[in-house]
């Protein structure tokens, strides 16, 4: 009986890695009109209109009857514009990203944006909250657990190796699971929920299988991929439509006189899971 050769990819995702094709990959493709008339985006920054180009003042003086109201001033540049527009996106996103060791990550990820001119993200943070996520996940979900319990169950135990043909019972044990994602409750607050939240492709890969007595050694390497990008879809549902972060951050790579673009957020992890023949299923 043929035994598993490593490494070896137990998984991937109906979703492409490197899909650029996306819909939240999209940028520079509205007009004023659209933003406005169908995604209700008049109303975007408190200090500059991305439409006029002229900056928002607020009437300082007391007095005035018009004090506490917002007033256009003067004209600037599309590249001024979008420079006042980023320091706002960028100070909004403070409000997701209160606590933390990836509280940073929102604002790396928005220079990114600003700068990076839709080139891949990697930071060593994001590979560290997904390893974080991938070993302190507890629940019967969890895909360390799907894959520990598929092994004990599967390892041919006389002959010392994982057959072949059981290669699926791995990859439907995977299936059957959820995959490591931040969307959490500590996520809406921790930074991770606003930088990645969601994911969008996410490939495991079986490295190394070994085998003794009554005893296995697996090393699991997972390499997950998300966008950093927002679709039509997205900015339709009130619970986004609401906040000024993200009115700002879709006229930034929507609206064709903008067209910031998105990017892919890369992180990888690798984990190990050690398990015995007769442990019982968790």
């Amino acid at each position: 009986m043929a035994a598993l050769q490593f490494p070896c990819t137990i998984f991937t995702t109906q979703n492409r890695m490197d899909d650029y094709s996306a819909k939240d990959m999209r940028c520079g493709d509205l007009t004023e009109a659209q933003l406005k008339t169908h995604y209700h985006l008049v109303d975007v920054s408190t200090r500059a209109n991305p439409y006029t180009l002229t900056k928002i003042t607020p009437f300082n003086q007391p007095q005035s009857m018009f004090y506490g109201s917002r007033g256009e001033g003067e004209k600037i540049t599309r590249q001024q514009c979008a420079a006042i527009l980023f320091d706002e996106f960028r100070l909004l996103s403070r409000l997701f990203s209160v606590y933390g060791p990836y509280n940073h990550l929102i604002e790396k990820m928005i220079g990114h944006m600003q700068n990076g001119n839709g080139k891949p993200f990697r930071n060593i943070s994001l590979d560290r909250a997904l390893k974080d996520h991938i070993l302190n996940d507890r629940t019967e979900n969890s895909t360390m657990t799907k894959i520990k319990n598929a092994l004990i169950e599967n390892i041919d135990w006389v002959n010392k190796h994982y057959p072949e043909k059981d290669k699926d019972e791995l990859r439907k044990a995977i299936l059957s699971g959820k995959l490591p994602k931040f969307d959490r409750f500590q996520d809406n607050f921790n930074g991770m929920g606003i930088t990645v939240h969601d994911t969008w492709a996410t490939h495991i890969t079986l490295k190394s299988l070994h085998i003794s007595n009554d005893s296995y050694r697996a090393v699991v390497h997972y390499n997950v991929q998300d966008h950093f990008g927002l679709d039509v879809d997205d900015i339709s549902k009130f619970k986004f439509n609401q906040f000024r972060f993200f009115r700002i951050w879709f006229v930034l790579q929507r609206y064709n006189q903008f067209g910031f673009k998105p990017f892919m957020t890369n992180m990888e992890a690798t984990v190990e899971i050690i398990g015995g023949r007769n442990e019982s299923k968790n």
